[in-house]
């Protein structure tokens, strides 16, 4: 079968890109930017189409067409498929479609997902149950992959909730991380979103389960009356043993570890393999990723992080000041989107202004395209935010170049640089390392 992707390089779509690669499937995708996910997909054998999306980069006998949810409507190569009457999907309904053929675990929740996911993956490969999983980060133990062929018929997957993409989706077992507002540029409001999920929820079958976390108020309001479910909780006896087993610190991992050994357990899967399984986890791609470098000839630590909603930034740094107690703690945050920024500015604000912290440097916001509105991108800034934080060691720094010279010329060495945000942000990671020590 010939498939082409539209967006081929966004970290959902790419996976699901992989997955169709390996099973043999001719493979085809055009993107607006290089990158390693589409230098991955390359050398695995993809004709990939860099730059402006153009019609021509569409062949006509592709069977289908999968495109990102951020492309927008008038896409050429999606108004060139559609005029040649091809089969065209979505992502979220392209995964949809292997949602039904396999039993799927999916993780859904707005923060911890990634996490979830991988744990929950490595607890069925330790177990020898070979699931195939699809996920939105890289791991090192699936070759610096997010997608991995297993030969069973488990699949796990991340289920996002923006644009109600997981009403696609028909899990056997949903973990439900916790909930929060998000997305506020597609929701409405909280209610907007209990409401979304507990339709979502509604796709289980009678024997399927829900895992949820107990700790999350609104969890509990949209899992009201429901008979399906098996909570946990950092309450239970099993945190202080995950606390002490996990390789990555801050209580949000200990509530991750507990959906993934709660959702283990319904596999009948014994704890003592769980638990093996969780402690030998080393981290997931620009999750808590620490790296020991020499920067213009100074050692220092560098935190590799996605945080980019105001609580995950915040349980972020707290995990931070606890792996790292006596160190100074800089941060390079590069805000992401501006319709996230307006809607949850006073949050970030929040969270930033009261972290312990001994420099922060903002970045300018990262443009996520087919996701913005003009009217927005006038309103918000990082300057903006800067000025709003209102302390004398937050500063603005427009570009991840100017960032990078700027922590080369005033580290002082030993120092934790935590390098924050869900878009471009990790590239200051390598731009930091002295060019010898590559």
């Amino acid at each position: 079968m010939k498939i082409h992707f539209i967006g081929i390089g966004g970290i959902g779509i790419s996976a699901l890109a992989k997955y169709y690669l390996e099973k043999g499937n001719e493979i085809s995708g055009s993107d607006l930017a290089s990158s390693e996910i589409t230098k991955a997909l390359e050398k695995k054998g993809a004709k990939i189409f860099i730059g402006k999306h153009q019609a021509k980069n569409l062949p006509k006998d592709v069977d289908l067409v999968v495109y990102s949810r951020a492309i927008p409507k008038d896409n050429p190569e999606l108004l060139a498929a559609r005029s040649y009457k091809l089969e065209v999907k979505s992502y979220p309904q392209a995964l949809g479609k292997l949602t039904k053929k396999y039993f799927t675990i999916a993780v859904s929740g707005s923060h911890g997902k990634g996490t979830t996911t991988a744990m929950i993956s490595f607890i069925l490969i330790k177990a020898g149950l070979d699931p195939t999983v699809i996920l939105g980060t890289k791991l090192r133990e699936f070759g610096d992959s997010n997608c991995r062929i297993g030969e069973s018929n488990y699949l796990v997957i991340e289920a996002d909730e923006y644009r109600a993409s997981f009403f696609n989706y028909w899990p056997r077992i949903i973990v439900l991380t916790n909930i929060e507002k998000e997305h506020m540029d597609y929701f409405k409001n909280l209610n907007h979103i209990l409401e979304t999920y507990k339709e979502y929820i509604s796709h289980l079958p009678e024997e399927g389960l829900l895992v949820a976390n107990k700790d999350d108020e609104n969890i509990r309001h949209v899992t009201r009356d429901m008979k399906y479910v098996t909570f946990y909780s950092l309450e239970q006896k099993e945190a202080e043993k995950l606390r002490n087993v996990l390789k990555i610190p801050g209580d949000h991992n200990i509530y991750d570890a507990l959906a993934a050994l709660t959702a283990a357990r319904f596999l009948k899967i014994p704890d003592r393999t769980s638990f093996e399984a969780l402690a030998e986890y080393q981290g997931a791609w620009r999750r808590f990723e620490i790296h020991r470098v020499i920067c213009n000839t100074k050692p220092i630590t560098v935190v590799s992080d996605y945080a980019h909603h105001p609580t995950e930034i915040d349980v972020t740094l707290k995990a931070v000041r606890e792996k790292f107690p006596k160190k100074k703690i800089w941060v390079v945050f590069q805000p992401h989107q501006y319709q996230r920024t307006y809607y949850l500015f006073n949050e970030f604000v929040e969270v930033l202004k009261r972290a312990s912290l001994d420099r922060l440097i903002v970045t300018d916001i990262y443009d996520v395209a087919g996701r913005e509105e003009k009217k927005i991108k006038k309103q918000v800034s990082s300057e903006k935010l800067v000025q709003s934080i209102n302390k004398k060691n937050a500063i603005y720094v427009p570009s991840i170049e100017e960032t990078t010279n700027y922590l080369k010329k005033s580290l002082q060495g030993e120092e934790v640089v935590v390098i924050m945000g869900a878009g471009t942000i990790y590239r200051a990671v390598e731009r930091l390392i002295d060019k010898k020590q590559k």
